[in-house]
C-alpha cells in the first residue's frame, strides 16, 4: 500500500510521456489508431479469456474441487483487461502479459506465494 499512490501518478506519467513520443514518431493519426486498436484486441481476448476461466470454475466446482487456481486467473484477467482498456501502450503492455496464459504463470506464482507468506506471518486469517 505504500507505493500505491506513487504508482498511481507515476504509470500514467510514464504512459502520457511514451504515448507523446510515439506520437512524435510515427504520427498522431496512427497513434490513435493503435491505441483503438489495441482496446479492441484487448477486449476480445478478456472475454474469451474470461469465458474459458469461467466454464472452468463452474467445472471445477460441479467437481467438488475449489477452484483456487482460476480465481486467480479471472483476477489477472480482469486487471488485464481494465489495463488493455487505458489508454496508453505500458498499461496495453502489461494487459496483454496478463492475458496470456504463459505470460500470467510467473505473476500467479508470485500472487501465490505472496498470500501464502501473509497468511504465514498471520497478516491473512482465514475463518472457516
Amino acid at each position: 500500500m505504500r507505493y500505491l499512490f506513487l504508482l498511481i501518478i507515476a504509470i500514467p506519467a510514464f504512459d502520457l510521456g511514451f504515448l507523446l513520443l510515439i506520437g512524435k514518431t510515427i504520427g498522431v493519426w496512427a497513434t490513435i489508431v493503435l491505441i483503438i486498436f489495441t482496446g479492441i484486441i484487448g477486449a476480445y481476448l478478456a472475454k474469451k479469456e474470461g469465458l474459458q476461466t469461467i466454464q472452468r470454475v463452474q467445472e471445477q466446482l460441479n467437481n467438488g474441487e475449489i477452484p483456487g487456481e482460476a480465481v486467480i486467473d479471472g483476477i489477472c484477467i480482469l486487471i488485464g483487461g481494465v489495463l488493455l482498456l487505458t489508454p496508453g501502450f505500458i498499461t496495453d503492455l502489461t494487459g496483454f502479459l496478463l492475458l496470456f496464459p504463459p505470460s500470467r504463470k510467473p505473476l500467479k506464482f508470485l500472487i501465490i506465494k505472496t498470500w501464502q507468506r501473509k497468511i504465514n506471518k498471520r497478516n491473512i486469517k482465514i475463518i472457516n
